[in-house]
């Protein structure tokens, strides 16, 4: 039968695309409840019950509800929302952070989903810090634009009516909540400035970290910067670092779409030292859904790319 697996939250963005992953999986049995019953304390207690393994796809107070009625039961948890990411007592699922981070997720109970914007800012600074190369302290800035599918119902519905704008910046009052989490899971100790935006795309993600080398300690160069990167994801399966050599090809958000992948490239110039890290990702696979699949991989003791590409 195999482990069984109750998403609450299925009928949203990413518990659809986390459904359409497992169907097809034999070694996964999905516990499903009838429309009207999805919101049912009690139906969806009797899910928790049976599950192995829940995955919950809802919004932070509902998250919290929801491990607060089963968290008495044997059932372990991978939450998409922001509501534990930060939290000291729920594992970061981002098996590539460092070394021990694949056996945390797989012994642990309690599993926190990364955002979207937040994977690929840490993917990128986490192995900076810990290689030195990047102070705790630096004044860092993030940009990145996404597809507006990150944006729930209610911007899809926008964007898919055709009443929104082809582009817009948002949270420029530096208090996104993604912020917390690229700290705590980075080291950093001084907020970043970080401006996201989203295109008239329905999914993919680029985000970017504009770096002047000359002003770090050490003075590194791009290729100090990118040996690291590529050091810390050697033998990765799901997050490569592009050749240094390519400076001039564009850069595509959607590249990576209905994947769980993430490609790392360090562009600039060499000879003044200004460089940005730019990452390009899926926010609704390696940034979501595929994400929390990974994870349900290792804590089953699955194939971690089962189901994902």
């Amino acid at each position: 039968m195999g482990a069984k697996v109750f998403i609450d939250g299925e009928a949203g963005t990413t518990g659809l695309q986390i459904r359409a992953r497992l169907d097809a999986r034999d070694d996964i049995t999905l516990i499903q409840l009838p429309d009207d019953l999805r919101k049912d304390a009690g139906a969806r207690r009797d899910a928790f019950a049976q599950a192995d393994v829940a995955i919950l796809c809802l919004p932070d107070e509902a998250a919290r509800e929801s491990v607060a009625l089963a968290q008495d039961l044997d059932v372990r948890f991978i939450d998409a929302s922001t509501a534990h990411r930060v939290d000291p007592n729920w594992v970061f699922g981002l098996p590539e952070l460092g070394a021990d981070q694949r056996a945390a997720i797989q012994a642990a109970r309690f599993v926190s989903n990364p955002g979207c914007y937040s994977t690929g800012a840490i993917l990128m600074l986490a192995p900076l810090v810990a290689a030195g190369l990047l102070p705790v302290d630096w004044a860092v800035s993030i940009n990145a634009v996404s597809g507006y599918s990150g944006g729930g119902k209610a911007l899809i519905g926008e964007y898919q009516g055709g009443s929104a704008p082809a582009h817009f910046v948002y949270a420029t009052g530096q208090q996104h909540k993604h912020l917390p989490e690229i700290m705590a899971r980075t080291g950093l100790t001084r907020q970043p400035i970080f401006v996201p935006s989203v295109g008239n795309f329905e999914q993919g993600m680029a985000v970017q970290i504009p770096l002047h080398l000359s002003d770090l300690p050490g003075a590194p160069n791009m290729k100090d910067l990118h040996a690291a990167l590529a050091a810390h994801y050697a033998g990765g399966r799901f997050v490569s670092v592009q050749d240094l050599a390519d400076q001039e090809s564009r850069i595509i958000p959607t590249a990576l779409n209905d994947t769980n992948r993430a490609e790392i490239s360090v562009r600039g110039d060499a000879a003044t030292g200004r460089v940005v890290l730019i990452a390009v990702l899926d926010n609704l696979g390696k940034g979501a859904s595929g994400a929390a699949v990974q994870n349900l991989n290792l804590m089953i003791g699955a194939d971690e790319g089962a189901a994902l590409s």
